[in-house]
């Protein structure tokens, strides 16, 4: 028994002494499949600290219970119960009291950091004198709190920069970005990289021996903090801030610039104003929402189960710009893929499209062969019968798709999925003359398929259940989100992109500059404007959309999306659309500098949307609130900091966003109009509290 901790017992921490004399603490969190930071687990742990300190050991060394991970951060749930009581505060002064004890522990202590590692488990690794990693692929390293519209709160905005330097420090709080054991050796986070199994003895032989760090990390983590750099440091960082989000939309990077800049004295009064500026900031709407937003992808990765999935083949039809990085993504993520196309030219342009996927993700080049290999040209379908899914990826035209289903289907085998990536065609249309249209689905990607998060999975009635959960479980495979919806034209994000994108082009016909309607909805919180977005999904694409659309929403299409495109002319593909594009930018025309901005345009674009995701809800085609916002965010990027779109009308008000609705309907017509729906009470403010 280790003197000082006679008689006591503790839930989620064992405390074991070697034979060297270092005592080796490790967290393990009852009932939890993952580390992470409760009260009750910060209660023992201060503790445990204390009765340490009275009878120091040689050494301590801090690791995880948990064969996942070493620590995930803070428990969210708690953290957003305490903002609802109101005692947020507490939580984190609990939290630096905590690990300011570890760290004052009269003994070297080190971290023995494996996997995952994240907020409150880097702030704690901080506290520590020394940190090992394991090199394991496993092992990130982050601080990721900006994300939730915080920073780092105990300890971690003070520790961090006095460890590596601010300019470092402020990269990887500012962002959010998580480091490999070797990234973080390189900068000064951690001291040592060792295999997994001599992890625990080799933070034990630094708790023993210690370690000097390089002069340059030591200069740079005194001299980027002193009063002078700092207030010359932070407006330059402010404004690299400023180039990607604004202040009013995310506070939480200035806030931590702010604070670092003017706060100074020893190590209490440092802790104070990270305290105080990160409760102000836990109770914005910003990190409220982003906080729900968190637990709406936490639910989306919870739809892939949590069986191993029983898709292995893959064949996809279709070598387009879609079918091509769909079939790449899927080799990428370890399924065998064959790739179908009536010609062999477009899978082998699809083919080197995904060459340059693996280059950019796969770091080692050794493996890259392995991964390439993975995926294969199939120009007579071959692949079909082997296949455990398929994916069609053709022509946005219901007849011919079809006419592939009829010669695809007799060679699937018994249990094989077939699946569609229509964007907006009812499957209703498409499964007539399915022989087995229980295992026939819509698997709806997004553009472009590496970067964009969400993939629908798209319903019909005599779709059977377990389809369904095979599918999410292949989504979970892809680490991509799913979200179930209903086969009715557009699906969820489609649907409510598409009048967004109509009014906008309906802008652009009466002449306001693309620039300038791109420029309102960006102010919004759009990661880019429609017009752009227009050119990016393509004009072809658009227009087909809006055939299927337009007269199931009862809307009139703008003369930019009522005709196909022009040869040559689809947009971002190829070079030139409402943009000209040039590497892969558009060049974006000069406005007038005393153009002014319609003052209703923002109402224009944006109410649409908001108005035909209550439509969409009432309809049930996702199937409640939380998964329409979801679904939106994960699938457009809306706003985040907004929470989605019906949380967006929480916010402002049912009444207010009719009352603005109606003005626009006297203004411009029934395309304004209210659609059905706007009495549903997951409408109303307190509706989303619980979320």
């Amino acid at each position: 028994m280790i003197a000082g901790l006679d008689g006591l017992r503790f839930s989620h921490w064992q405390a074991e002494q070697r034979e060297d004399g270092i005592v080796v603490l490790t967290f393990d969190r009852a009932g939890e499949s993952v580390n992470t930071f409760a009260q009750d687990v910060l209660i023992e742990l201060e503790s445990l600290l204390e009765r340490l300190a009275m009878d120091p050991p040689k050494g301590l060394v801090l690791r995880s219970g948990k064969a996942k991970g070493f620590i995930a951060g803070a428990d969210i749930r708690e953290f957003a119960e305490f903002d609802r009581k109101g005692t947020i505060g507490d939580s984190i002064r609990r939290g630096q009291q905590a690990f300011q004890r570890l760290a004052e522990l009269p003994c070297p202590t080190v971290a023995a950091i494996h996997g995952f590692c994240m907020g409150g488990g880097t702030e704690i690794s901080l506290a520590c004198d020394y940190r090992v990693a394991s090199n394991d692929p496993s092992t990130r390293i982050g601080l990721p709190e900006v994300k939730l519209g915080i920073y780092p709160g105990w300890g971690g905005s003070v520790r961090l920069p006095r460890l590596v330097g601010a300019p470092a420090a402020m990269d990887v709080m500012l962002t959010g970005r998580n480091l490999s054991a070797a990234a973080a050796r390189a900068m000064g986070v951690v001291d040592k990289v060792v295999e997994p199994a001599v992890l625990v003895d080799a933070a034990a032989e630094l708790a023993l021996r210690g370690t000097q760090r390089p002069f340059r990390q030591r200069f740079l983590g005194w001299f980027t903090n002193t009063w002078p750099v700092r207030q010359v440091l932070a407006p330059v960082l402010a404004r690299q801030v400023a180039r990607k989000a604004r202040k009013d939309h995310y506070p939480a990077p200035y806030a931590l610039i702010e604070t670092w800049r003017r706060s100074g004295g020893g190590i209490q009064a440092l802790l104070k104003a990270e305290q105080k500026s990160v409760v102000k900031l836990a109770g914005t709407p910003t990190a409220r929402n982003l906080t729900r937003v968190f637990f709406l992808m936490e639910r989306l990765k919870g739809l892939g189960g949590k069986d191993p999935h029983d898709i292995h083949r893959v064949h996809v039809v279709g070598a387009g710009v879609m079918g091509g990085d769909i079939a790449a993504w899927a080799a990428y993520k370890g399924f065998e893929v064959t790739l179908q196309d009536r010609e062999q030219k477009f899978i082998d342009g699809a083919i080197a499209r995904a060459q340059e996927l693996f280059a950019k993700r796969v770091k080692d080049e050794g493996k890259r062969p392995a991964v390439a290999a993975r995926l294969k040209s199939d120009l007579a379908g071959d692949g079909v019968a082997d296949a455990d899914l398929v994916i069609e990826a053709i022509i946005e035209r219901a007849d011919a798709k079809r006419e592939l289903y009829a010669n695809v289907e007799p060679r699937l085998k018994p249990d094989a999925l077939l699946t569609t990536n229509t964007s907006s065609i009812p499957l209703e249309e498409l499964r007539e003359h399915i022989a087995r249209p229980a295992q026939f689905a819509g698997l709806h990607y997004f553009n472009p398929v590496a970067l964009m998060p969400l993939v629908e999975i798209v319903r019909h009635d005599a779709m059977a259940p377990r389809t369904g959960q095979r599918l999410a479980a292949f989504c979970k495979a892809l680490d991509k989100l799913p979200v179930p919806v209903a086969g009715t034209p557009g699906f969820l994000v489609n649907r409510l992109l598409f009048p967004y994108m109509l009014e906008a082009a309906t802008a652009y016909a009466e002449g306001i500059p693309a620039p300038v309607i791109d420029k309102v909805a960006v102010r919004f919180g759009m990661p880019m404007g429609p017009i752009e977005l227009i050119d990016t999904v393509g004009l072809d694409v658009a227009y087909g959309v809006g055939q299927e659309l337009a007269p199931f929403l009862g809307l009139a299409i703008p003369p930019a999306l009522s005709q196909p495109p022009e040869p040559g002319k689809r947009g971002k593909k190829d070079g030139q659309g409402i943009y000209a594009w040039e590497n892969g930018k558009p060049k974006k025309p000069e406005v007038p500098k005393d153009y002014k901005a319609p003052g209703d345009l923002e109402d224009r674009l944006v109410l649409p949307l908001l108005n035909e995701a209550v439509a969409a809800l009432h309809e049930g085609v996702v199937e409640d609130a939380d998964l329409l916002d979801a679904g939106v965010i994960f699938g457009t990027g809306y706003a985040p900091f907004r929470g989605g779109p019906i949380q967006t009308i929480r916010e402002l008000g049912v009444e207010n966003v009719l009352a603005r609705l109606k003005a626009l309907q006297g203004r411009y017509g029934d395309r304004f109009a209210p659609r059905p729906g706007w009495d549903n009470p997951a409408l109303r403010a307190d509706a989303g509290q619980a979320a």
